[in-house]
C-alpha cells in the first residue's frame, strides 16, 4: 500500500547518517566508519552531454566521492535572472553523479576561486562602487542572502540524510588567505548554511597549510579541513590540522595533481609518481582525500580568472591541468597509477576504465576577412568599444599614455580604422600614434577575466582612467557596449543575405577583424582540436558557441578543445574568429586530432 511504502522509505531515510566521529577520528556514513577517495571535477567547465562520461571515468578508477563548486556568476549572470537549465543544470549533474553511486563534497561558496571568472562571485556586484567583497558588508550580504535563497533549498533534498548523495557542504572558500579575515562574515554564512540546510549536515571549511591562513579561515562549528600538493610535509600539514581539530578525520580537501597555466607560462605538470606516491602516504593514515583537479576541462567564453600578485595574469582556456583526466576526459597514465594505489585501500568496479572519446582531425579551413562588420547593442561580456576625437594634427608619432594604468585589460587603438598598436595593464602603457584633427580614434577594451583571488578581487574592467595624447587629456569619450555573442549565436555573419549581409576578402589585415568560413560535414561529430597557427590572439565561435581565447604568440596553449557534439555531422559548421592584432598570410586554421598546451612563445 502507499502508507506501507511511505514507512518503508521513512525507515531507510531514518538509516542514513553522515557524521563526523571525533571519538574514532573518522567520518562515519551508516553508524559505519567511512573514508573518501574524491576528485574535482566542476560541470561548468564540462559540456553536459559528457558529464556521464567524465563521471563513469571517475568511478571505474575507484573513487567514491566527487567534489565540485557552484559558480554563482554562471548561474545568476544578471541580478535576479537565474539560469539553471542546460550546462547550468545543477540538479541533472547531481543526480548523474547518484545514478553513477558516487557522493558529491559541494563547494557552493559563494566565493569558489576555481580559477575561475571573478572567482564565481558575480560582476553586477562591483555596481557598488566601493563594495568590500567576500566581508560584512551590507551590500555584499544581501546579495548572497539573495542567492542562498534560490541555491540552498535546491540543495537540500540532495543532502546525503535526506536521499542524496551530498556528504559535506563546504562555507566559503580558502577564506583564510583573504586579507579581511572577517569572523562576523563566516558566521553570518554558516548562520544562513544552517537555516537553509539544517543542523544536521557536516559543514566545513578548506584553508591554505599555515598558522595564518587556518587562523582566519576556520570558525567553530564549521569542520577545519587543509590543502597541500605533492611537495607538503604530510606529517606537518597534518599537525596542522590537528592543532585546530584535535580530533576527527584527517582531510586534505586540495591534493593538487597538477597546476593552473598563465598565457606566457610553461605548460604545468606534476610527475604522476610522485602523485600516487604521496596519495598512498595519506590514504595509509586513514585521511581522507580530495584530488583537485581530476578533470579540469575548458574555459569556455570568457569565464578564465587571472591573478595579480606583481602584475596582472590572465589564465589560459584550457583548464587542463595536468589532471589525471585530460581536458577532454581521456584517461592519462596519472591516472592508472592512482587507479593502482586506490585498490590498495578498497574495492574498485571490474572493468577498465572507459576509453577516450573518439578524436578526428578533420584538417585545414580556409576563412575569409568579414569587411562590414556591426555589432548589436546591449549586455556585454568580454569586449567594450571606446570612442573619441583626435584634439589636433599629429604630424609626428606622438605618444598616446596610460598615466594610470587605467586600461583593463588589453585596448586595441585605430585611428580612422588604421590600426596603431595595443595597451596592455600593468605592461604596455605607452603606443605612438599618428593622425589628424578630427580623426576618430577607437579603442576596443578587452576583458581578459576578473582577478579571482587575493586582495584584488574587485577588478572593474574597462577605461578606468583618462588617457593622455602628448601632454593633452583626452576626454568626450563615447562608450558602447557589444554584444558580440549575441550577435554571432543569432547567426551573423554567416546568416546574413548578400543584399544586407558584409562584403569578404581572402587577405588579412593589422588590427581587431572578423574572419569566417565553414567546416563541411563528413558525417563525423568527434572531438577535435583547433590550431590558429600564425593567427596572433583573439576569440572563436563555432555554431555561435564560444570555444574561447586564443593566444598563440604568448603561449603555452596552442589549440582550442571543439567538443564532438557541438558539430553537425549534415550541415556545415560555421567558424568565427575575430583576431584582435595580426592575422596571417593564409587565413586558415587547422583541425587536428590532438592537443598542443605547451610551447611558450612570447614570454614576458
Amino acid at each position: 500500500s502507499i502508507c506501507k511504502g511511505y514507512i518503508l522509505r521513512s525507515y531507510a531515510l531514518a538509516q542514513r547518517s553522515f557524521s563526523i566521529d571525533y571519538q574514532n577520528n573518522c567520518f562515519e556514513k551508516d553508524g559505519q566508519p567511512f573514508q573518501y577517495i574524491s576528485g574535482s571535477i566542476h560541470y561548468s567547465r564540462i559540456p553536459r552531454y559528457y558529464w556521464q562520461d567524465r563521471l563513469m571515468k571517475m568511478y571505474m578508477t575507484g573513487l567514491n566521492a566527487i567534489q565540485v563548486y557552484v559558480p554563482w556568476n554562471f548561474h545568476e549572470p544578471v541580478q535576479g535572472v537565474h539560469n539553471f537549465t542546460g550546462d547550468r543544470d545543477l540538479e541533472h549533474f547531481l543526480d548523474l553523479t547518484n545514478q553513477t553511486g558516487l557522493l558529491v563534497i559541494l563547494r557552493p561558496g559563494p566565493y569558489i576561486c576555481a580559477e575561475w571568472e571573478m572567482g564565481g562571485l558575480p560582476s553586477w556586484l562591483l555596481k557598488k562602487k566601493n563594495i568590500l567583497l567576500r566581508s560584512a558588508d551590507t551590500d555584499y550580504l544581501q546579495a548572497v542572502g539573495a542567492w542562498f535563497a534560490v541555491l540552498l533549498p535546491k540543495l537540500k533534498p540532495w543532502l546525503y540524510i535526506n536521499g542524496g548523495n551530498i556528504i559535506t557542504v563546504q562555507v566559503e572558500n580558502e577564506y583564510g588567505s583573504y586579507f579581511a579575515c572577517d569572523y562576523n562574515y563566516m558566521r553570518h554564512l554558516r548562520t544562513l548554511f544552517r537555516f537553509f540546510l539544517g543542523e544536521d549536515v557536516v559543514l566545513f571549511t578548506t584553508d591554505g597549510n599555515t598558522d595564518k591562513e587556518m587562523t582566519c579561515g576556520t570558525l567553530q562549528g564549521l569542520y577545519a579541513t587543509v590543502d597541500f600538493g605533492t611537495d607538503t610535509n604530510i606529517t606537518e600539514a597534518f599537525k596542522r590540522q590537528r592543532h585546530f581539530e584535535p580530533m576527527g578525520p584527517l582531510v586534505n580537501s586540495e591534493f593538487y595533481t597538477g597546476w593552473l597555466d598563465h598565457w606566457g607560462d610553461k605548460h604545468a605538470a606534476v610527475d604522476a609518481k610522485a602523485v600516487s606516491k604521496v596519495l598512498g602516504e595519506m590514504l595509509t593514515l586513514g585521511a581522507n582525500v580530495n584530488m583537485y583537479m581530476f578533470e579540469g576541462g575548458t574555459n569556455f567564453g570568457y569565464w578564465n580568472g587571472a591573478d595579480h600578485d606583481k602584475r596582472f595574469r590572465s589564465v589560459v582556456t584550457s583548464y587542463d591541468y595536468d589532471a589525471p583526466l585530460s581536458e577532454a576526459g581521456d584517461p592519462t597514465e596519472k591516472l592508472l597509477a592512482i587507479r593502482d594505489i586506490i585498490a590498495q585501500f578498497r574495492d574498485i568496479p571490474a572493468g577498465p576504465v572507459p576509453p577516450a572519446t573518439p578524436k578526428f582531425a578533420y584538417g585545414f579551413v580556409t576563412l575569409k576577412k568579414v569587411l562590414c562588420v556591426f555589432f548589436y547593442i546591449g549586455p556585454p561580456y568580454g569586449y567594450m568599444l571606446y570612442r573619441t576625437t583626435l584634439p589636433r594634427n599629429l604630424s609626428e608619432p606622438t605618444p598616446l599614455i596610460s598615466p594610470l594604468n587605467g586600461v583593463h585589460d588589453r585596448a586595441y587603438v585605430s585611428v580612422n580604422g588604421v590600426y596603431q598598436g595595443f595597451l596592455e595593464r600593468d605592461t604596455t602603457l605607452v603606443i605612438n600614434v599618428t593622425g589628424n584633427h578630427g580623426d576618430t580614434m577607437d579603442l576596443l577594451l578587452e576583458n581578459m577575466g576578473r582577478v579571482n583571488f587575493g586582495s584584488k578581487i574587485n577588478d572593474y574592467k574597462g577605461l578606468l582612467s583618462s588617457l593622455n595624447l602628448g601632454k593633452d587629456a583626452l576626454t568626450d569619450w563615447k562608450i558602447y557596449s557589444l554584444n558580440i555573442d549575441g550577435a554571432i549565436a543569432e547567426g551573423w555573419p554567416h546568416l546574413q543575405s548578400s543584399k544586407s549581409g558584409p562584403t569578404y576578402r581572402r587577405e588579412p589585415s593589422v588590427g581587431p577583424a572578423f574572419y569566417t568560413g565553414t567546416l563541411q560535414p563528413n558525417g563525423l561529430n568527434w572531438d577535435t582540436f583547433l590550431k590558429l597557427h600564425e593567427w596572433t590572439k583573439g576569440q572563436v565561435w563555432i555554431n555561435g558557441v564560444n570555444l574561447g581565447r586564443y593566444w598563440p604568440a604568448r603561449g603555452p596553449q596552442q589549440t582550442l578543445f571543439v567538443p564532438g557534439p557541438l558539430l553537425s555531422t549534415t550541415l556545415p559548421n560555421t567558424i568565427t574568429v575575430l583576431e584582435l592584432e595580426q592575422a596571417p598570410p593564409q587565413l586558415r586554421v587547422l583541425f587536428m586530432d590532438r592537443p598542443h598546451l605547451n610551447i611558450t612563445a612570447n614570454k614576458l
